[in-house]
C-alpha cells in the first residue's frame, strides 16, 4: 500500500466519523422535533460545516502532489481533520439535558466552537503551503483574503450572543463556501 493510500484512508476514516455525527444530530432533531426547540443559527452552522466537511475531503486529493511523506506532516493532517470531528461534536452533543434547547446550547459553547474554527482555517492555511506552489498560486487571487476575514469572523462571533451577529456571519460563511465550490470545486 503506498503511503498517501493509507493516509488517506486514515484521514477518510475521522472525516466520515464528522459526517456521521452531524447526520446523526440533524436526524435526532427531525425524529424527536419537540424534544428540543431548534436554532436557526446552529442549524445554518451544522449546513456550514457538512458543506465545508464534504468540500475538504474532496480537494484533499491534492495531498498527492506532495512528493515526500515523513511522520509529521501526518500527524498534521490528522490533528487537521480531528478539528472537522470536533466542530460536529460541538454542533451535536450526545448530551442536552443541561440545556433548554438549541440555542442556549450553541451560545453557551459558541467560544470553543468559533476559536476551534479560526484554528481550522489556520491549519487550512498550511495544509494549502503543503500541496506546493502550483496549488498555492491557483488559490492566491483571493485566499489570503478569504483566510483573514473568515478568522477575524470567527473571533467576533465567538464574543458576541447577538442573533443578528450570529445570522449575518453563518450565512456569510455559507454564501462564500458556495462561492468558493463553484469557482475552484466545479472546475476541478
Amino acid at each position: 500500500m503506498e503511503t498517501f493510500t493509507h493516509i488517506k484512508t486514515v484521514l477518510g476514516i475521522i472525516l466520515g466519523l464528522s459526517i456521521t455525527h452531524s447526520l446523526k444530530g440533524v436526524v435526532k432533531i427531525i425524529e424527536h422535533p419537540d424534544r428540543f426547540k431548534v436554532y436557526t443559527v446552529h442549524l445554518l452552522w451544522a449546513f456550514y460545516m457538512f458543506l465545508s466537511t464534504v468540500y475538504f475531503w474532496w480537494f484533499e486529493v491534492h495531498l498527492t502532489e506532495i512528493k515526500h511523506w515523513d511522520f509529521l506532516i501526518y500527524l498534521f493532517l490528522v490533528i487537521y481533520v480531528i478539528t472537522y470531528y470536533t466542530l460536529a461534536a460541538l454542533l451535536f452533543p450526545e448530551d442536552m439535558k443541561d440545556y433548554k434547547d438549541f440555542r442556549s446550547y450553541f451560545l453557551s459553547r459558541k467560544k470553543w466552537f468559533f476559536y476551534i474554527l479560526a484554528i481550522l482555517f489556520l491549519f487550512d492555511a498550511f495544509d494549502t503551503y503543503l500541496k506546493g506552489p502550483g496549488y498555492h498560486m491557483e488559490m492566491l487571487k483571493i485566499y489570503p483574503i478569504r483566510e483573514i476575514i473568515h478568522i477575524t469572523a470567527c473571533i467576533i462571533a465567538a464574543r458576541t450572543d447577538n442573533k443578528w451577529v450570529q445570522m449575518i456571519t453563518v450565512s456569510a460563511f455559507i454564501v462564500f463556501q458556495i462561492y468558493w465550490i463553484l469557482n475552484y470545486y466545479m472546475n476541478g
